[in-house]
């Protein structure tokens, strides 16, 4: 099926890289079903764009890449939800909110997308322990004026 997305015009997807967010996204609660599209030239980050409407994309990046001590709990509510039984079938992401200059951009590390790759079934899961807030510099040694 073809959709139109807010970063790469029309493109043709198929219905197993579709994934279902089955209570929408906090700030998007009608929007359920979201694709993974790679951005050219660039293995770090991606977009989660909703299949239903163009102007819903999100850049997202394995938090992981530039927070290495990033470490939380998922909750059993989160995990009946998903239906995650091995730990290797979650992949998890965080939302950037893109800054000019780019040393600005920050991920949201308080709400993590969470992916269970064997049924393609998601959620952004809230956490609520104070850790980690929702704008961490994801280039934490660059010298930002403003």
């Amino acid at each position: 099926m073809k959709i139109e997305t807010k970063y790469h015009g029309e493109v043709e997807i198929v219905n197993k890289d579709i994934w279902n967010f089955d209570k929408g996204i906090p700030g998007f609660p009608e929007e359920k079903q979201f694709v993974i599209l790679s951005l050219p030239d660039n293995d770090i980050y991606a977009i989660l764009q909703s299949t239903n409407t163009p102007t819903i994309g999100f850049v997202i990046v394995d938090p992981f890449l530039f927070f290495r001590d990033y470490d939380f709990e998922i909750d059993d509510a989160t995990v009946e939800q998903l239906m995650i039984e091995k730990e290797i079938d979650v992949q998890v992401y965080s939302i950037l909110t893109i800054q000019d200059p780019f040393e600005k951009t920050t991920a949201n590390l308080q709400a993590p997308v969470i992916m269970n790759s064997k049924n393609n079934k998601a959620k952004q899961l809230i956490l609520n322990d104070g850790k980690y807030q929702t704008k961490h510099l994801i280039v934490p040694h660059a010298k930002v004026k403003g």
